[in-house]
């Protein structure tokens, strides 16, 4: 089982631009039959406000084209795309499509990113999801999703034992992306395919550095600062041992209410007990 992570310089919001160099990028590494392929947050546009203009219509052609690749390949491919909700918000989703050329799962980010307006524009979504690959559970996520350790912890819960973040990470807070992936792989004992895209929009300047990281937490592949395709094979049978052997997703406390006093404020330890 292989999991794949491409990374592009975003054009923007030009999808056939996007939908081309996408093409490009896996014509020039295929990937093989049954991988789990990633493309960064919103590919087909960047990280754009402007949602009338980049989100999907009646023909749906990003999710087309995802439907479209993943078919052509036989691979599971998961892209970033922009609907439009009933209350006429935006709805920053990861769209998984499957071999099948059909849509296999889709997530609505939960976390839109305050400090960039994206939750003036955008709506957050209310629930994780899953998707099976193989022998393996899948759990899509999206970009400031990975600063809030609980969703992340939930996917576990659920049986996830890798987890894709597909983002539009700037460069100012480049190791802060890396690090939070191996976090998350550590503390949930998952594979971690982090994709973020590279290059410079209006905006804003970002590093690159899709990676993937293993159970436990050791980066197996780096994609540094360019455009490319990063790789690495999948050891279930190695994850479920290493699992068994440290049981701290087992251990971890599934009711943390009881750390909270009635008005939601953290109870206070008594005295004389320091933890």
């Amino acid at each position: 089982m292989q999991l794949v992570g491409v990374q592009l310089d975003i054009a923007w919001e030009d999808r056939a631009a996007n939908f081309a160099r996408v093409a490009e990028l896996l014509s020039r590494h295929r990937p093989a039959p049954g991988a789990l392929v990633a493309l960064p947050e919103m590919f087909a546009s960047g990280f754009s406000m402007n949602v009338e203009r980049i989100a999907e219509s009646e023909a749906r052609a990003t999710e087309t084209f995802l439907c479209g690749m993943a078919g052509e390949y036989g691979v599971y491919l998961v892209g970033g795309l922009v609907t439009i909700g009933e209350d006429g918000r935006g709805r920053n989703e990861a769209v998984v499509a499957g071999p099948d050329g059909r849509v296999a799962a889709r997530y609505q980010k939960i976390h839109p990113f305050s400090p960039g307006r994206e939750a003036q524009h955008y709506a957050g979504g209310e629930s994780i999801a899953t998707f099976d690959w193989g022998a393996a559970i899948v759990s899509p996520f999206v970009c400031y999703d990975l600063r809030f350790p609980e969703v992340f912890r939930a996917a576990a819960q659920r049986g996830a034992s890798v987890m894709v973040v597909i983002a539009n990470w700037p460069s100012a807070r480049a190791e802060h992306w890396v690090t939070l992936l191996r976090a998350r792989a550590i503390e949930n004992q998952a594979y971690v395919l982090g994709v973020n895209r590279c290059g410079r929009d209006p905006f804003l300047a970002y590093p690159g550095r899709s990676l993937i990281a293993d159970y436990r937490g050791e980066i197996l592949a780096d994609a540094g600062a360019n455009e490319g395709v990063i790789s690495a094979d999948v050891d279930l049978a190695g994850q479920a041992k290493y699992r068994d052997e440290l049981p701290f997703l087992g251990d971890a406390k599934r009711d943390l209410s009881g750390l909270w006093g009635p008005s939601g404020e953290a109870r206070n330890p008594e005295p004389g007990n320091p933890k």
